[in-house]
């Protein structure tokens, strides 16, 4: 019988009263590698409550004393890198060196977030009129929640729950139910770094768990990352029930490539940016813009491409892993033929893909499209697997205007050795996050991500600055201190006129 994952309610964990069960499987095998627990109503109302009541008493802690929880986190974190990317890449068939990547971009955010003292600095001014000054001060919003998803649970949670209770809040997470071993490692480390009983709560389940916690009054604010419908539900609902919410949603990246552009790099980045993670990240390239004589490019790259091989997490040659589920295979190779019946020229075919030794993974092979169009469905979906669609442009500013035309506006790129054509696009194009000679341009920490469009509903990012303010409340004084016969000495005494 596999074991049941634990809830972490007031600095405890517990098994869930709950006898619904979600199973988690290993993605190459379908073994069942842990059960998932539904948790309960009341489950989640005692999280929230507790939550609440420590609040009280975490927002009064020095930030100084906040920062240093977080100095220890992320050197427990770092000290256990290798450990966290093994259970990762067990739960989730990603590549050792790919969750090692999402455990690391996880620890910059904890970085981040132990310099918050310098991040909570309000303003101030004296004289805004005459003996009245003005100042600010950023202070915690209570109880926050955030739901993360399967593609990254080490780095997302990360994005979250560091920053949220470094700025005074408490916070209750739940993590995707398809992968939870290592959010549940997180938390280990975390007690471990000397966080307080109950600044952190973890409850698990599906839709009706993320309802509750949609619904709950006692919640101030939200954050999620996962898909268009999903994230769209989540700030509807959120936001009418007088919420602050941050939802990140799905995207299509593209990447525009220029006759001038340096061709092997280019064919070496696009590789690893369309397949890598088997393609199950918001900003995968999925969609390769050829302007002019880049075109020509196109059949090394299928060549490349068609080299790459998926396999087990330790197969130490393995480009990516297998899909997260039966579901998402189907999906994917859905999507494919959808493109063939579209008229796409398929050049790379990954529908037949086998690893030796793994014949119940969900392995999906690369697959590159070239001579796609705007109207294919495989361009206008998100299709979330190793698939690449190639599209042809004769000018930098036709290929604006198709990525300016495309509802998402996650993260796209340019390949370029033109300064002017780089700035062009980086001005003009409508997209939140832009690479130039970068292929997936998602920022350190210090700096926000930021989707644009249908790739996020809300106005304040995640992580940086953005974040800070999004998870804290800004108070302003104004104060004036009349003067009355100050004495400043024996002798000494300001007489007012």
């Amino acid at each position: 019988m596999a074991k049941q994952v634990q809830l972490y309610i007031n600095g405890e964990f517990i098994d869930s009263a709950s006898k619904n069960m979600i199973p988690v499987t290993n993605p190459a095998t379908q073994e069942i590698i842990a059960q998932v627990p539904c948790a309960t109503a009341e489950e989640v109302n005692t999280a929230v409550a507790s939550a609440k009541a420590v609040f009280h008493e975490w927002k009064e802690t020095p930030v100084s004393e906040r920062a240093r929880v977080m100095m220890r986190y992320q050197a427990l974190l770092k000290e256990h890198h290798d450990e966290i990317a093994e259970i990762l890449a067990t739960e989730t068939g990603k590549t050792f060196d790919d969750a090692k990547g999402d455990v690391w971009r996880g620890i910059e955010v904890v970085e981040h977030a132990a310099n918050v003292p310098s991040l909570l600095m309000g303003e101030s001014l004296e004289n805004v009129a005459r003996g009245i000054d003005t100042y600010s001060y950023t202070q915690p919003l209570g109880v926050c929640a955030g739901i993360t998803p399967f593609n990254f649970p080490a780095m997302i949670p990360l994005w979250m729950f560091p920053l949220s209770i470094a700025c005074g809040n408490t916070f209750i997470l739940k993590p995707s139910e398809q992968d939870p071993l290592t959010p549940t490692r997180l938390v280990e480390l975390f007690e471990q770094a000397g966080a307080p009983k109950g600044v952190l709560q973890v409850i698990h389940g599906g839709k009706d768990q993320v309802d509750m916690l949609l619904d709950h009054p006692d919640i101030r604010a939200l954050s999620f990352v996962g898909s268009v419908p999903v994230g769209q539900y989540i700030y509807r609902r959120g936001t009418e029930n007088m919420k602050r919410v941050q939802a990140f949603a799905g995207a299509k990246n593209h990447c525009v490539i220029m006759p001038d552009a340096d061709k092997n790099q280019v064919i070496n980045n696009l590789v690893g940016a369309s397949v890598g993670a088997a393609g199950q990240r918001c900003m995968a390239i999925s969609c390769a813009v050829f302007v002019g004589k880049a075109k020509e490019w196109i059949p090394e790259l299928a060549e490349a491409l068609a080299k790459v091989r998926p396999g087990a997490w330790d197969d130490k040659d393995a480009g990516y892993g297998p899909l997260i589920s039966p579901q998402a295979k189907d999906r994917v190779l859905s999507m494919i033929q959808q493109g063939k019946d579209e008229g796409a020229d398929c050049l790379v075919d990954g529908t037949e893909c086998q690893v030796e030794g793994f014949p119940d993974g969900n392995w999906v092979g690369p697959t590159f499209f070239s001579k796609v169009t705007a109207d294919m469905e495989i361009y206008k979906n998100e299709i979330f697997g190793p698939v690449l669609c190639g599209m042809e442009a004769e000018s930098l500013e036709e290929a604006i205007a198709l990525v300016n035309a495309n509802p998402f506006g996650n993260g796209t790129s340019i390949f370029t050795a033109n300064g002017a054509a780089a700035r062009k696009y980086q001005h003009e194009v409508e997209v939140g996050q832009v690479g130039i000679n970068v292929p997936i341009p998602v920022p350190l920490p210090f700096f926000s991500f930021t989707g644009w469009k249908n790739s996020f509903y809300g106005d304040l990012h995640a992580y940086g600055k953005q974040a800070v303010r999004f998870y804290s409340e800004t108070k302003t004084i104004t104060a004036r201190w009349p003067e009355a016969g100050i004495a400043q000495g024996p002798n000494m005494t300001i007489e007012l006129k």
